[in-house]
């Protein structure tokens, strides 16, 4: 039988509403024997999902999702396979966790302005076992408070970009992300291509260090997936994917949805020895 992976999951130690041991159950349950937590600007996550992996032998890829920006556009750059602790990444990492709190108490500042005086910051962040506090969580308290009637009103009605009570994240490029999880000694690959919309920076991505694209995600139309394979084929850039579940943040994905070779996850082995 062949090996399965899925590339892109998260924890509750980003924002996830998973733990790593209910990760893993559901990693088991759906036939995979490789997985990546790739846990927002965190790596705290991987340790406990590796723990629980060894019950199943499920293998444990080290991952992150990294935050950055550019031209406006927010830019999520995934690391594999890095040092996860290294000194600088995990210097720059604590300094992207405490912006992250700043962000938080000015949004919830925003709301109150806005009339919704009762969210306390405490509450926000016990959501998330680290600092790596972010609007899911605030979306969740926005619900339970009656604020919004679900998660998709609170970022439409409060939290996406251009709404009333949106801050921007930590400032970082996607090429200082990618020199980041360079320097920790690991793999950068541009996160679901085909949401972020950046296609025109793909070859100076390249230039800078990148040597991946998540090519496989869900819910994405055949089409989108064979224009993405062709274009990590012209760049020579390694193809990987992964259901990017959330637990109930997101509804529309699951850990296994997307199940790639495992194939693929020793090309990336090779890549780093190499």
């Amino acid at each position: 039988m062949s090996r399965l992976a899925d590339l892109h999951t998260h924890t509750y130690y980003s924002d996830s509403t998973l733990s790593p041991q209910e990760l893993i159950e559901q990693a088991h349950q759906n036939g995979l024997s490789c997985l990546a937590v790739t846990d927002h600007d965190t790596v705290e996550g991987i340790a406990p999902s590796m723990e629980a992996a060894r019950k199943y032998g499920i293998e444990i890829i080290t991952g992150i999702e990294l935050s950055s920006e550019i031209h406006g556009k927010e830019v999520h750059i995934l690391g594999y396979l890095f040092n996860r602790e290294h000194g600088f990444l995990t210097d720059q990492l604590n300094r992207m966790q405490d912006v992250r709190i700043e962000r938080m108490k000015t949004m919830i500042e925003k709301l109150r302005g806005l009339g919704i005086k009762n969210i306390e910051l405490e509450e926000v962040c016990a959501l998330t076992k680290t600092k790596s506090v972010g609007r899911p969580h605030l979306a969740t308290i926005l619900k339970e408070k009656g604020a919004v009637s679900d998660y998709t009103q609170a970022f439409e009605k409060f939290l996406a970009e251009g709404r009333p009570a949106y801050v921007s994240k930590f400032k970082q490029t996607p090429y200082e992300a990618i020199a980041l999880i360079r320097q920790a000694g690991g793999l950068a690959v541009l996160a679901h291509p085909m949401l972020t919309g950046i296609d025109e920076l793909i070859p100076s991505l390249v230039k800078a260090g990148m040597k991946g694209l998540e090519v496989y995600y869900p819910n994405v139309p055949e089409n989108v997936i064979y224009f993405y394979e062709g274009l990590a084929k012209k760049h020579h850039l390694l193809m990987t994917g992964g259901s990017d579940a959330h637990g109930d943040i997101k509804k529309n994905t699951r850990i296994g949805r997307i199940k790639i070779p495992y194939a693929l996850v020793e090309q990336l082995k090779e890549a780093v020895r190499a």
